[in-house]
């Protein structure tokens, strides 16, 4: 979905104009109109001007309807009861040893590591 888009219809289903639109918001009316046909991209603040122009909540600028969808379940975090990668055993030592060995290394070596680090990480 488009977010311009969304904004005109939302709009004309108000049955405002840019011009209203410029009024309630202080955003002049051809930035209103560069935005609805997707020349810019607004920010976040905008965005809030925009839904108190348009007497809607902030998030159905980005759903159809009146609530929200609903969330797919989403991986779960574990409880503080469960043990997390390097908190303790052999990878606690591996990563206190890493932390030992990168704090000896001079800057050029560092970044070389870690730009290694980072093109494995696309990979």
């Amino acid at each position: 979905m488009i977010i311009g888009d969304r904004l005109r219809e939302m709009r004309k289903e108000k049955k405002l104009s840019q011009g209203d639109v410029e009024k309630r918001t202080g955003l002049l009316r051809c930035y209103v109109s560069r935005v609805e046909n997707g020349h810019t991209v607004p920010a976040i603040e905008t965005l809030e001007k925009m839904a108190r122009a348009l007497e809607v909540p902030l998030y159905q600028l980005f759903y159809d309807g009146e609530e929200p969808p609903v969330l797919p379940n989403l991986l779960k975090r574990k409880s503080s009861d469960e043990s997390v990668w390097s908190s303790s055993g052999k990878d606690a030592r591996f990563l206190s040893k890493l932390r030992r060995l990168l704090s000896k290394t001079g800057e050029q070596d560092g970044k070389l590591l870690l730009h290694m680090a980072q093109k494995m990480a696309h990979r």
